[in-house]
């Protein structure tokens, strides 16, 4: 099934996504799936496919400051959750989306992803978590961390290869070098892709945003599944199904051989985990 490439005006920026569209109508509620650090909406482009077979509208932004969407300087998007947050509230108003299904991912898709389940709960369908942070042990790791330490982030920032380095050192694979050419061409093409990323890990405001959503969660009640690559070498598997068990409607499905970036590892195993969640009848 074929990704299609948009772009899409919201809340005064210009937003990139990616979108898979079933043949036929459909009267399946669409799945929104968010990206986490140096990742893009490119990362679920084998998910989206699977999910348009089995009559799924797929839609993948970039996030602002990420892939091909704008990247503006600082002092027009602050880069922070809440501005992360005010933007996804945005885009999703921009693209008509009433009632999803949600997959949060990483660093980044995955922290502003359940700030906006937990404050839209009643958008929400279903709610798929991959490798994320889910409690305030959670650290970031030093591939990521660095990236906004004065000086030195400022140059690592700017170098194209940081995409390898992180996207690989999440999990056990090696990245087709003609994946990580789309990666990699933000940061070609200028500088203001390192800029962004550097303020961007500067504000995750990690230890924070754990705790709102360790508070915010104690009664969700949406079906939840919680879809983790054990191979992660930065996230606990543990705390990860610690998470799920808390819900109600809850399950954790273990991925094996597959790291922090799921999707791209092996978006197959991915897409085996979400299909039968998303197809079963919502409570």
């Amino acid at each position: 099934m074929a990704v299609t490439e948009s772009q899409i005006q919201a809340g005064g920026l210009n937003w990139f996504y990616r979108e898979a569209v079933p043949i036929g109508e459909s009267d399946k509620p669409p799945v929104l799936l968010l990206h986490g650090i140096v990742a893009q909406s490119y990362s679920w482009r084998g998910v989206m496919s699977d999910l348009a077979k089995q009559g799924f509208r797929a839609i993948a932004p970039d996030w602002i400051g990420h892939g091909f969407s704008d990247k503006p300087d600082k002092r027009t998007f602050a880069y922070t959750p809440t501005a992360f947050l005010q933007g996804l509230e945005q885009l999703v108003e921009a693209l008509a989306l009433e009632r999803f299904n949600l997959v949060v991912q990483g660093y980044l898709g995955g922290s502003v992803g359940l700030k906006y389940a937990q404050q839209h709960p009643d958008q929400i369908e279903r709610l798929a978590i991959l490798n994320m942070p889910l409690s305030p042990a959670a650290k970031l790791p030093w591939k990521i961390q660095q990236l906004g330490l004065p000086l030195v982030g400022e140059m690592a920032t700017q170098d194209p290869l940081l995409v390898d380095r992180t996207l690989e050192g999440g999990g056990p694979y090696q990245v087709d070098d003609a994946d990580l050419d789309v990666y990699r061409r933000p940061f070609l093409t200028s500088s203001a892709a390192g800029r962004a990323l550097f303020v961007t890990v500067r504000n995750l405001q990690l230890k924070a945003i754990m705790a709102e959503l360790a508070s915010g969660f104690k009664d969700w009640q949406k079906p939840t599944l919680v879809a983790w690559g054990l191979s992660d070498p930065w996230l606990s598997a543990s705390e990860a199904e610690t998470f799920a068990q808390q819900f109600s409607h809850g399950e954790f499905v273990g991925l094996e051989q597959v790291g922090h970036y799921a999707q791209e590892d092996w978006s197959d195993k991915v897409s085996e985990a979400l299909l039968p969640f998303f197809k079963q009848m919502t409570l």
